[in-house]
């Protein structure tokens, strides 16, 4: 059987994330023979919010294929001409028309075209956005005659609307993973028709934080309801966890789903 492993990883945050991903990527990329990586880099900026054309810069330098985000990939306004002009950085794809970007884009891999979709949820998300399950079904139509192997990032809160679209899309696409939780599921599973899925990958950040951000901050957010700025944990240890997917090159269907997770407590910041 050709296969094809593709290595996904949750939000990057920060230097925290960015860092402890550039100490591990090529040991796991040689440890599990990876061919390709997906990486949510929407918040690896040094403030934890947005990304910038630098950043992503930096993760095509250590073997990323392409680079998904979600609600806070518009934080920085300076990657709005690097989404324009780039199809390796992905916005949500069910965002209005006429914003910065795309949310589609194809690579090879060991000669054969993988697609990768990002799209947002829209339960308990503050955006007002076209409905993932139609958009993917537009989307799909198109890539259909492309190839079988499609990856789909799901940005959202909520884990029912998840997996409500991994079972939606069960037998169309090669892995679905959902992301902006920041907190890894154990979920992970493949469907009845060829569909690997997880609720969500989790992160790159501080294990001992909250999101990857300083816990009392966003503790005294609880406590009062008074808005807070968000400040990224900088003290280890540190923490990235994913899924590792492998798909049959044939068929397009996933033939194992295994949860990635990886703690360094020798990074100093």
């Amino acid at each position: 059987m050709d296969q094809i492993k593709v290595l996904l990883l949750g939000d990057i945050v920060g230097v925290p994330g960015c860092t402890i991903f550039q100490k591990h990527i090529d040991r796991l990329r040689n440890e599990h023979t990876i061919d390709a990586v997906i990486v949510n880099g929407e918040n690896a900026a040094t403030d934890g919010l947005g990304i910038t054309q630098k950043l992503v810069r930096f993760f095509r330098h250590n073997g990323v294929d392409v680079v998904t985000s979600g609600n806070h990939v518009w934080n920085k306004k300076e990657i709005y001409d690097y989404l324009n002009e780039h199809h390796d950085l992905l916005r949500p794809a069910n965002y209005p028309s006429g914003v910065p970007g795309v949310g589609i884009t194809t690579f090879k891999c060991k000669e054969h075209l993988v697609a990768v979709i990002n799209l947002q949820g829209r339960v308990f998300m503050r955006e007002n956005l076209d409905c993932p399950f139609r958009t993917a079904q537009t989307l799909l139509t198109i890539l259909k005659e492309q190839t079988k192997l499609i990856f789909i990032d799901f940005h959202a809160e909520a884990t029912a609307e998840k997996l409500g679209l991994g079972y939606f899309l069960d037998g169309q696409i090669t892995g679905m993973v959902g992301t902006h939780t920041h907190v890894l599921t154990a979920d992970e599973c493949i469907f009845s028709q060829g569909t690997a899925y997880i609720s969500d990958l989790g992160m790159a950040g501080a294990l001992n934080s909250m999101i990857g951000m300083k816990k009392n901050i966003l503790i005294q957010r609880f406590l009062t309801q008074l808005p807070v700025r968000f400040v990224v944990e900088t003290e280890g240890p540190f923490i990235m966890t994913g899924v590792l997917i492998t798909a049959d090159t044939r068929t397009g269907k996933a033939t194992e789903i295994k949860r990635i997770t990886v703690v360094d407590d020798d990074i100093t910041l």
